[in-house]
């Protein structure tokens, strides 16, 4: 019998990921699909030839298939009473980001995680990419020092129709929510504060806040911060932002597509107004998948060897905090403290 027992919550488009990885599995199965709408799980399961059981609740399908695993891939306002559901009947949880529509919701799923011993982890799959990991290890080397300031620009401007235009806060709480994960996965660190300002720009489709600009302090003293839009028209960054990070001895720079690289001083005692710098690309290997795969890779290795995952819920919620106190900044115009 197959290990993992799994059930799929929500088959739109964003779970065919999910379901081409777990089909990959030899200790898994899946024994379920479950969505509000019928015919879009129908699809789903002729689409990837699974002849599995069709539900429409989470709570029926668990208690007919006898399964372990939920994959939640709904959309975020349905996350919180999927997830909670899932664990009360003895399954763990393997849901997209972001974990919930309010913090507080947020911080009620760990709660549950960690009383009821299930695991709850989350997709972040912009942290499984060879680059960042490259970017990432050229900071904790120390090569260009101590760290003290963090910049990520965004701009990109995607036409998804659904959900994301409709949304109050698209860009920070359906992106940018993978950019401020990706600053505490290079930095190392968690944030203690952020100032906010969130609007829509002239020619922007969403109906909500689709630009905003973040100034983060971290625990370390250094100030993270974050400019972007999801309605930017020509010159786009890449999905992964443009990065700069600025240490006492250098600079880290990545384009989130290119091989990253550090500049440090070559002369540090010359007398020069401005420095000769040295160019380096450390050497750094890393063989992981990339995307969700890499991300699905390390959540099922953890519930394998009973761990959290890097991406647990338990870590995830300091990133889900930084999105909502972005927001409440946004709201108030004031500085938020964590």
């Amino acid at each position: 019998m197959n290990r993992f027992r799994i059930i799929v919550a929500g088959c739109g488009s964003m779970s065919n990921r999910w379901v081409e990885y777990a089909l990959t599995r030899t200790d898994a199965e899946i024994v379920a699909l479950v969505d509000v709408i019928p015919e879009s799980a129908r699809a789903m399961a002729s689409k990837h030839s699974m002849s599995v059981p069709i539900y429409t609740s989470v709570e029926e399908a668990i208690t007919a298939t006898s399964a372990n695993l939920v994959f939640d891939v709904t959309i975020p306002a349905t996350h919180r009473e999927i997830t909670l559901s899932s664990m009360k009947l003895g399954c763990d949880v393997m849901g997209e980001k972001p974990m919930a529509t309010a913090i507080a919701d947020a911080r009620e799923m760990v709660a549950a995680a960690s009383s009821s011993g299930r695991i709850y982890s989350v997709m972040q799959n912009r942290r499984y990419n060879e680059r960042i990991r490259r970017f990432r290890n050229i900071i904790s080397s120390g090569v260009i020092g101590e760290v003290g300031i963090v910049k990520a620009d965004f701009f990109l401007g995607p036409h998804f129709g659904g959900f994301r235009e409709l949304m109050e806060n698209p860009l920070i709480l359906d992106m940018a929510i993978h950019t401020f994960d990706q600053a505490r996965f290079i930095a190392g660190t968690d944030a203690v504060s952020v100032y906010a300002h969130e609007f829509n720009p002239a020619g922007s489709w969403y109906k909500g806040n689709a630009a905003t600009t973040c100034i983060f302090e971290f625990s370390n003293g250094a100030v993270f911060t974050y400019t972007g839009s999801w309605c930017a028209e020509g010159a786009p960054t890449s999905w992964e932002s443009d990065w700069r990070v600025v240490g006492s001895k250098g600079t880290a720079m990545w384009d989130g597509e290119h091989e990253p690289y550090a500049e440090t001083v070559a002369n540090p005692d010359g007398k020069d107004l401005l420095h000769v710098f040295n160019r380096s690309q450390p050497a750094f290997s890393w063989k992981g998948q990339e995307g969700h795969a890499g991300c699905l890779d390390e959540m099922f290795s953890a519930l394998i060897e009973s761990r959290p995952a890097e991406t647990d819920s338990g870590d995830n919620i300091k990133t889900v905090e930084m999105v909502f106190a972005a927001i409440e900044s946004a709201r108030t115009g004031k500085k938020i403290l964590f």
